[in-house]
């Protein structure tokens, strides 16, 4: 391929399916109601401040909704998209809510257990719009490590990765652990 600048460049983007599902990550001010709750997202936001070289990102909006009102029926249709998306592209990221990202994880295995590239699953404990967010760490940390990581389903957040299934939330701790055996 030729860059801007007309230099052949051989070398090949990874190419990133970035599905959206909302979550904490993605909560907005709703000043009508006076909550924060899910509706814009932000990512574009997010995207925008990164500098991603070498990785060619297409946006999939699957859903907008906190994960506790997820259902079993959004769960599975968030394991068959990455389903679709491992046929395409070199890697997976989830943003997705932290109070149900675990059982999600667990249903792209159940479906996957042979996930051809890697996966990854991340969210926040606090929102974007926060001044003490952990949604863009958890962010770059996932798209630096996707390019990383043999294939399978990992949560990465907060300098952690951890490989599905056995993934469970903390909420003692708000962080993410392997269940123990």
């Amino acid at each position: 391929m030729c860059d801007n600048r007309g230099v052949i460049s051989l070398e090949k983007l990874f190419q990133v399916a970035l599905i959206s599902t909302g979550g904490t990550i993605e909560k907005t001010y709703d000043a009508q109601e006076g909550i924060l709750a899910n509706g814009t997202s932000v990512l574009e936001f997010m995207l925008g401040s990164l500098q991603l070289e070498g990785v060619e990102i297409t946006r999939v909006q699957l859903m907008d909704k906190d994960s506790l009102d997820m259902s079993e029926e959004d769960h599975r249709l968030i394991a068959t998209t990455v389903q679709e998306c491992a046929q395409t592209f070199d890697g997976v990221i989830i943003v997705h809510g932290t109070d149900t990202l675990s059982q999600t994880g667990d249903c792209i295995v159940a479906l996957q257990p042979a996930i051809d590239v890697p996966c990854v699953l991340t969210g926040a404990m606090r929102p974007w719009i926060m001044k003490n967010t952990d949604a863009l760490q958890n962010l770059v940390e996932s798209f630096s490590v996707v390019k990383l990581l043999e294939a399978g389903v990992y949560v990465v957040m907060h300098n952690r990765v951890l490989k599905f299934p056995g993934v469970v939330k903390d909420k003692e701790n708000l962080r993410f652990i392997k269940k123990e055996s």
